[in-house]
C-alpha cells in the first residue's frame, strides 16, 4: 500500500510542476493544486497508515504497542488542505482580476512592467 501511495504521490508532483512550468495562468493553478495534494499525500504516507487499532495509550501503560498511523499528520495535512483552498481561491480572483486586465490569460502576453503602467 505504501509503494502505490509513494507511486501516486510522485506521479501527482511530476504532473504539477509539469503544469506549473507552462505559460497559461490556468494550466499552472491546476498545477498548484497537483502539487499540493501530491505534498499532503506523501505527509500521509510518511505518517503510516494502519488500521489495526486507535492511537489511544491504554490506561496503565506509558507507550503504545505496534503499529499505528500517527494521528499528527492527519491534523497538519487537513490545516494544510484548508489553507491550500484558500490560497487556490486568491490566487484564482488574482487570475481572474489579471485576466480581464489585460486580456489574456497567456503569461507572455502581461507585459506591464515594460509599457511603465
Amino acid at each position: 500500500m505504501h509503494l502505490l501511495l509513494s507511486l501516486i504521490t510522485g506521479m501527482l508532483v511530476a504532473a504539477g510542476i509539469y503544469l506549473m512550468l507552462e505559460r497559461h495562468l490556468l494550466r499552472i493553478l491546476f498545477g498548484f493544486i497537483l502539487l499540493s495534494n501530491g505534498i499532503n499525500l506523501a505527509i500521509l504516507t510518511a505518517g503510516r497508515l494502519s488500521k489495526e487499532a486507535l492511537p489511544i495509550i491504554p490506561p496503565g501503560a506509558a507507550t503504545l504497542e505496534g503499529s499505528f498511523a500517527n494521528p499528527l499528520s492527519q491534523a497538519l495535512i487537513l490545516t494544510a488542505i484548508v489553507i491550500g483552498f484558500g490560497v487556490l481561491i486568491f490566487c484564482l480572483s488574482l487570475t481572474y482580476r489579471a485576466v480581464n486586465d489585460s486580456g489574456s490569460a497567456d503569461a507572455d502576453h502581461m507585459d506591464w512592467s515594460e509599457k511603465g503602467e
